[in-house]
């Protein structure tokens, strides 16, 4: 082999290997900004898909599908009638917890409405809402598989509470002002 070609071949292997460090370090750091950004999302996702490269897909289609939607914040009236609302639900749970985690869950998706999230489907509303809520998501599907229980008639008292204070975490974060909506929930027996 000439000196010419030796000197090519090692050109060529050294650009391999600095292509290769660069498309790792490349795939670390999107999946560092994508595990800072969705914080236990990111895991449920890894677990859910078939690989990491597959869950970074959805959660990178996720953040698409999200710049297209039009959100805006509710205005400090909307805020207020929200937070007045979510008191009176609070309130009504000591009579009827059974319907007062069914005006949580109705009250929630109302609020992501307003907000103008898509609210039709629950996998679809999870999903767009783990973008800017992926800390308070978790909340939400608690309080959702609570909610089904409720609907069945399978669901305690003391579930129904976790469900509230489920709902209200995400009801506080969509509001965008976690000390609305406070206060514990008012319990019962069953």
């Amino acid at each position: 082999m000439s000196t010419t070609a030796t000197t090519l071949a090692v050109i060529v292997l050294v650009l391999i290997v600095v292509a290769a460090v660069v498309a790792g370090v490349s795939r670390h750091r999107r999946t560092q900004e994508l595990r800072s950004r969705f914080g236990p999302e990111y895991d449920r996702a890894v677990a859910d898909q078939p690989s990491r490269r597959a869950a970074e897909r959805n959660l990178q289609h996720r953040e698409q599908r999200h710049d297209n939607l039009e959100l805006h914040d509710l205005d400090p009236g909307q805020r207020q009638l929200y937070s007045e609302q979510w008191q009176r639900t609070q309130a009504h749970f000591a009579e009827e917890p059974q319907a007062a985690t069914r005006e949580a869950d109705e009250l929630v998706t109302r609020v992501m409405s307003d907000r103008g999230y898509p609210v039709d489907d629950f996998n679809t509303k999870v999903e767009d809402l783990s973008v800017e809520h992926a800390e308070t998501i978790g909340h939400y599907r608690e309080a959702h598989e609570i909610s089904e229980y409720n609907e069945r008639g399978l669901a305690s008292t003391e579930q129904l509470r976790q469900a509230l204070m489920h709902y209200r975490a995400l009801f506080a974060d969509l509001l965008g002002d976690a000390g609305r909506g406070g206060g514990r929930p008012a319990t019962g027996h069953g």
